[in-house]
């Protein structure tokens, strides 16, 4: 699918074709293009634009370049960011001249606000230069809100952690097997964003570049400058954010660990404690003909205080040396 716009009042509009409209178009957004709107598109632009396989090219020469005069950058971007699963993949903007072409296989909520934004407030977006640097700062301002969103989250996962849970152990147990999912959960999006980011940080560098280049403004240079400091500073809380998933995961596991040390400890005092009456019992079913207090009345009731003694005697102690 092609979307073209064009400028009327310096706001911009959706056109109804790309063939009928083309010396106005300014920017055209391809979404999942075919065979044929690729070529409808490298007519229009005069140069060839990238498939889908070389857009997802992870080497910088193949993201970032100059080609027949259009400048070509490609960045990860995520989408269905409102679930904790975003969908991660790559969108080509290509810059010829005053005109902006867009290539992507999923739908960024940038791309969805920013036109509608442009299109009933005069955002000054007139050029290709304007509209990219424009779709950049709705981009990054989207980043933003996730990774507040997400710092939240996990701040309500480290509440979750070291506030007292249920008394019950298989309810903790399933609180702990939640939490865990829920950490990484989050570890995921913290990790894609990062990512993103640092896509978003080169492009922001090759487009600074661009712009000395070919001598764009000086309030699109400042923009640039503006753009590419919020990505960077982003990309510190992304990675203060997975720092903080790490140190939760650690205390997560440490706290696991101090449930089984304790279900652990109380099978070995259980063992301890029930051990001195099993060996009294033991004596005393030893089966020989003579055992001196076979044949006394108080016998039974001996053994049976005896073992009750050697009971108490250790939980005494243990509770005496603090360890229980």
């Amino acid at each position: 699918m092609i979307k073209a716009f064009v400028v009327d009042n310096d706001r911009l509009r959706l056109a109804d074709d790309l063939v009928a409209n083309g010396d106005q178009v300014v920017w055209a957004d391809l979404l999942n293009p075919t065979k044929e709107e690729e070529a409808t598109i490298e007519t229009w632009l005069g140069v060839a634009i990238p498939t889908r396989e070389e857009m997802e090219e992870i080497e910088i020469s193949s993201r970032l370049y100059i080609e027949d005069g259009a400048y070509f950058m490609t960045a990860t971007l995520p989408a269905q960011t409102e679930i904790d699963d975003p969908l991660m993949s790559p969108v080509t903007f290509v810059l010829a001249g005053p005109r902006l072409v867009t290539i992507r296989y999923h739908e960024p909520k940038a791309f969805k606000t920013f036109p509608l934004r442009a299109e009933k407030v005069a955002t000054g977006c007139t050029t290709g230069n304007t509209i990219l640097i424009g779709l950049l700062e709705a981009i990054v301002d989207r980043l933003a809100d996730i990774l507040e969103r997400a710092g939240r989250d996990i701040e309500t996962i480290s509440r979750d952690i070291f506030e007292a849970r249920s008394t019950k152990v298989n309810k903790r147990n399933r609180d702990f097997q939640e939490l865990l999912k829920a950490i990484g959960r989050k570890e995921d999006i913290a990790s894609s964003i990062r990512d993103s980011l640092i896509s978003l940080q080169r492009l922001t560098g090759f487009l600074a570049h661009v712009a000395t280049q070919i001598k764009m403004s000086k309030d699109i240079r400042a923009r640039i400058k503006t753009v590419s400091r919020d990505v960077l500073s982003l990309a510190d809380h992304a990675t203060f954010l997975s720092q903080k998933i790490s140190f939760l995961l650690d205390a997560t596991l440490g706290m696991i660990s101090i449930e089984q040390n304790a279900i652990i400890k109380i099978f070995s005092v259980a063992a301890v404690i029930f051990l001195p009456p099993t060996l009294v019992a033991s004596i005393y079913g030893m089966n020989f003909d003579i055992i001196p207090e076979l044949k006394w009345e108080l016998g039974y009731p001996f053994a049976i205080a005896l073992m009750i003694l050697s009971a108490i005697l250790p939980f005494w102690y243990f509770r005496r040396r603090g360890w229980l």
